[in-house]
């Protein structure tokens, strides 16, 4: 047996396996989406403010970092790179409405990549019942990156959350149905 049929047969195995796991990592995706959905614009500034919270402390932290490389070629780099996670998080935190036009962008472009991963692996899984869905999944959260992309600046006001909530709605469809395929196909 090939490697690539192995690594197929293994995949397999531990969905259906653990299909339970699956299952519930898609109501939880599901429910998710509808909370993100149903406040997009709370649910941006939200997300916002997190980021920059996250980009602050892990610039302190790669500070910290670059003291403990302190004689090396890494230090100037991580003191840098913390330097400007930290001013970033800050300026994010002062300005989330500015912030959350920059994370617009940036979302745009994670959809767009996710969406292409997605479509990818949903043919790697094509004999698994159930793969239509990840393809779906993936169609719809590429479309979502050109959406946000074509809108700017009015996409700032809802686009985290609602289109986020979209994606994660149906990424939650998507790990559903590969568990109830798994599932029905254990028995």
């Amino acid at each position: 047996m090939s490697d690539a049929v192995q690594s197929l047969e293994d995949m397999k195995t531990k969905i259906q396996e653990n299909w339970g796991w699956f299952l519930a990592l898609g109501i939880a995706l599901v429910l998710g989406g509808m909370i993100l959905i149903a406040a997009p614009l709370a649910t941006s500034i939200a997300v916002t403010i997190l980021i920059a919270a996250v980009l602050f402390v892990g610039g302190l932290v790669q500070i910290y970092q670059a003291f403990k490389t302190q004689g090396t070629a890494a230090f100037i780099w991580n003191m840098i790179t913390g330097v400007i996670a930290v001013i970033g998080g800050v300026v994010i935190y002062v300005n989330p409405l500015a912030g959350t036009l920059a994370l617009t962008l940036v979302i745009a472009a994670v959809f767009a990549a996710e969406g292409i991963s997605q479509i990818v692996m949903a043919f790697k899984l094509k004999p698994h019942e159930g793969w239509v869905w990840v393809l779906i999944a993936g169609v719809v959260s590429l479309a979502a990156g050109v959406m946000i992309w074509m809108d700017l600046p009015g996409s700032a006001a809802w686009a985290l959350g609602l289109i986020a909530g979209i994606s994660v709605l149906i990424n939650g469809w998507s790990y559903i149905a590969i568990a109830l395929a798994a599932r029905a196909s254990k028995s």
